[in-house]
This record gives structure tokens, C-alpha cells and sequence, in this order.
């Protein structure tokens, strides 16, 4: 079939002499979260609820959402999926990791069993086009529908609104809500519930307190209303979008790793297919690595911390790459605690005459939509690669997730991390002209919080 379109992402690849240095200098700049206030009250304020009492995170707006729905729709979503679909039932949900033949990410989402042969994928748009490529490409006898996030229509509405309740009183906010009806389920199960007269649905997340509550868009308003009346006495703070992806950097989730499909000759087809507007195509690098071969900032599943649910029971594209890869060393995922006098040099160096250190926005730090900064141990040998960074207030510690060779991932041990980019920085206008600087980091968990940490693993096991 004719799949190819004008204006494609190939063609973007082809105009430029490297993709990795024009992604490098992409103006789309830092994450967006579009439509949710930056701030309700303050975001130390915001950050503390998650720990101290409850908060509700609304995740209506920055993910796009795929449906999936027909005979074929499971023996899809399982031949792109690396992870086991046995077992897998209606009313369940799952993190659905997607690879290219040669075995590296190229996007990752949650996938909603929400009814036999109907799903829903949230998530960055990469894994959501690669499934819908797909579809297309092999003949599946599915039906498509997307609802795309709101960063370039924030008036649009979404098809369900996407709330989260978080912290250690979200339970007993959840029972005064549902008058004393609300029943605890198991992680990824989902359930229904009823608030305010309306019965919406609701996951249950590995490793926290709450739920996550999902239903008809035009019940938005009515049903945050009703929660956050419900939630005063329980000190309910709305969550602002300055902070709310910080929940998510202490739990140790990497939310966007660089799609992985810019080189391989058996992606061509799909490269026609997206557009020159694709996700794929105006996302941004940035960070203290750089090289200008694209390939060397692709991951795999186990920089990600999903090597655990790699599974070679089915056949699904990049498995045998990735029973290859199985058997070599790899790098593994950790939280980094960055040396809190480091931090503040950076921000000294903002009052004094000559080039400044690379700003430090906080509570988000993200100045690109893919970040990638190099991590050297003691000799000054680079042993892996930082990404997703932000500001704990509960930890009073900077953090980022990295992925750091299995040898050296020591917890407690003491690594640097280069903060900046070379040469005084790249195009990107969320970048300023900049000296590097090293920055001290200790080699924690991932996920950071011990009690969310336990929690996960306990849920991972059962």
C-alpha cells in the first residue's frame, strides 16, 4: 500500500547533514505541559502533598491517547509489545515498551485493557504512531482513533479527562468520596468508582498511595469540583504544572527516551509515514553529551529499567536483537543526587561578570524535550548518561535518572555529572550562551523514595 507522505520525517533526514546535530539545535526547546496553571499555590507547597497529605495531578492534557479497538487489536499491540501479554484481561493495564528491529526504545505508554478488544495507549505520541504504523502496514483488522495532547490545540477537548490522587491520605479521601464504598485494588487493575452521582473508572499504580481516575471529558470540572470540596479537610492541594512531573522523576519514571528511528534501513516505510511535524521530527536534544551520530543516543530496555518485563514467550519486532543483547553487560538505571554546593555555585556564578553556568530552572531543569548529559567517574571516564533532572523539595536535593554501566553503579558511590552544553551551547532558544561545569552526584535508587521503592518491588513481584 502507499504509505509515504509529503513533507515526511525522511525527508527532514535527508535535508540535513545530521540529524543528531539538527535535533541538537531544534527550537522546540524544553517539555511542554500545556493548559494546567504552572502554579495553584506555590510548588514547595505542591511538592509537599504528595508526602504529607494528598494532591491531585492533572494528567488531562500532556499525553496523547491511542485507541485501539477490533479483532486484531491484541495480536497487535503484543507483536510491537517486548514485554508478555499472557494473562493479560480486560479491566487490566500494563507499561507497554516498544522497540525497532535492532532492539533500542522507541517509545514507551500505558496500556488500558479496557474491554475485550478495545485498548487505549497513553503516552508520548512515538509509541502511539509506531502502533498505528503498524497497523496499517500489516493488514490489521483494528479500527484507529486518536486524541492528541494539547500542546498544539489547548482548547481542543480531550476525550476523558486523567486525574491523580497521590499521597497518604489519598485513601481516606477516596472513602469519603465513594461514602465509605472504595475498595483498594490490585496494581495495574482497574476498577470502577462513583463521585459526585458519576461512575467513572480507575487504576490502581504500583508503589503509591491513590488511583488514577479517568472518564467522559464533559464530566471534567464537575468531578475536580467535587474532589477538591471533598479534599479540604484532607489539606487537597492541586498540583501545578511547574511541579507535577517531579511526582514522577521521584518514583524513577523516564518519560521520553530519543525515538529510535532515524537510521535503520527497515524504518524507511515508517519514516515516509510520519510527517515533518511529527513528534519524532520537532523534538529537541540537549545536554552535555553530544555526538553526531544519532544512533549513540538510542536506548535500550534496560537503560530504561525495563529489563525486567523483556519477555521471549511471543514473537514481537526486535526480539531477536534483543535475546542478543541479553546476554552482554548493560547499563543500569539510578537516581542522582547532585551535591547541593555544586548547585549553588551554579547559581553564584549568575552574580558575577563573564559567561554564567548553564541556568538551573527549578523545579524542572528540562531545557530540551530529550536530555542527555554525560556522567564520568573519578578518572574522568564517561560511565553513562543523565537525563530527566528536576528539584525535590522532600529530598532538598536535585535529581536526575541516569543509566550508568552495570560496574559502576555502585549505590553510594560518587560520580560527576557535566552540566552545560559544549561550546557555549547550542541554537535552542531555552539555551543561553554558557560555560560546562562538573557537578558532584552520589548514586541513589531508583526510584529515589525508599517507601515508593519497596512498594514497586513488592508489586513487581507478585
Amino acid at each position: 500500500m502507499a504509505i509515504a507522505k509529503r513533507g515526511s520525517l525522511q525527508d527532514v533526514v535527508d535535508g540535513v547533514p545530521s540529524i543528531a546535530a539538527h535535533l541538537y539545535n531544534n527550537h522546540s526547546g524544553a517539555r511542554v505541559y500545556p493548559v494546567v496553571r504552572p502554579e495553584y499555590t506555590n510548588w514547595r507547597d505542591e511538592q509537599r502533598s504528595w508526602r504529607e497529605s494528598v494532591c491531585l495531578r492533572d494528567q488531562s492534557y500532556h499525553m496523547s491517547d491511542l485507541y485501539v479497538s477490533g479483532p486484531d487489536a491484541f495480536d497487535l499491540l503484543s507483536s510491537v509489545a517486548i514485554n508478555s501479554f499472557k494473562g493479560f484481561v480486560p479491566e487490566r493495564a500494563k507499561q507497554l515498551v516498544v522497540c525497532n528491529p535492532e532492539g533500542y526504545v522507541i517509545g514507551t505508554g500505558i496500556l488500558f485493557y479496557l474491554e475485550e478488544h478495545e485498548f487505549q495507549l497513553v503516552g508520548r505520541p512515538s509509541a502511539n504512531n509506531w502502533v498505528e504504523f503498524q497497523a496499517q502496514a500489516g493488514g490489521y483488522d483494528v479500527d484507529i482513533e486518536r486524541d492528541e495532547w494539547s500542546v498544539n490545540d489547548p482548547a481542543r477537548p480531550r476525550r476523558v479527562f486523567r486525574y491523580q490522587l497521590r499521597g497518604p491520605l489519598a485513601g481516606q479521601l477516596l472513602e469519603k468520596l465513594t461514602g465509605g464504598r472504595y475498595e483498594p485494588i490490585s496494581m495495574f487493575h482497574i476498577g470502577w468508582i462513583t463521585i459526585g452521582g458519576h461512575r467513572i473508572r480507575f487504576l490502581a499504580w504500583p508503589g503509591v498511595e491513590g488511583a488514577e481516575l479517568f472518564g467522559p471529558y464533559d464530566l471534567a470540572e464537575e468531578v475536580k469540583g467535587t474532589i477538591a470540596e471533598a479534599g479540604e479537610e484532607f489539606g487537597l492541594r492541586l498540583l501545578g504544572s511547574r511541579t507535577y512531573a517531579i511526582n514522577g522523576l521521584e518514583q524513577g519514571w523516564i518519560p521520553s527516551p530519543v525515538p529510535a528511528v532515524y537510521t535503520s534501513p527497515e524504518l524507511r516505510s515508517f519514516r515516509e509515514w510520519l510527517p515533518a511535524t511529527s513528534y519524532e521530527a520537532t523534538g529537541s536534544l540537549g545536554g552535555s553529551f553530544y555526538s553526531e551520530n544519532v544512533e549513540d543516543y538510542y536506548l535500550t530496555p534496560w537503560d530504561l529499567g525495563y529489563g525486567r518485563i523483556v519477555k521471549f514467550d511471543h514473537d514481537f519486532i526486535g526480539k531477536s536483537a534483543l535475546e542478543e543483547k541479553a546476554k552482554h553487560p548493560r547499563r543500569e538505571k539510578v537516581s542522582l543526587a547532585w551535591n547541593g554546593d555544586d548547585v549553588a555555585g551554579v547559581f553564584t556564578s549568575l552574580f558575577h561578570d563573564g559567561p554564567a553556568k548553564k541556568y538551573i530552572d527549578l523545579p524542572l531543569a528540562q531545557y530540551a524535550t530529550w536530555m542527555y548529559d554525560k556522567v564520568l567517574n573519578a578518572k574522568g571516564e564517561m560511565i553513562g548518561l543523565s537525563t530527566f533532572c528536576g528539584y525535590s523539595w522532600s529530598g532538598r536535593t536535585m535529581l536526575s535518572l541516569a543509566m550508568l554501566d552495570e560496574e559502576q553503579a555502585e549505590i553510594g558511590s560518587e560520580v560527576v555529572l557535566v552540566w552545560g552544553e559544549e561550546n557555549g551551547g547550542s541554537d535552542k532558544p531555552s539555551v543561553e550562551p554558557h560555560v560546562q561545569t562538573e557537578i558532584r552526584a552520589t548514586v541513589c535508587p531508583a526510584p529515589y523514595s525508599d517507601p515508593v521503592r519497596r512498594d514497586r518491588e513488592a508489586a513487581i513481584k507478585s
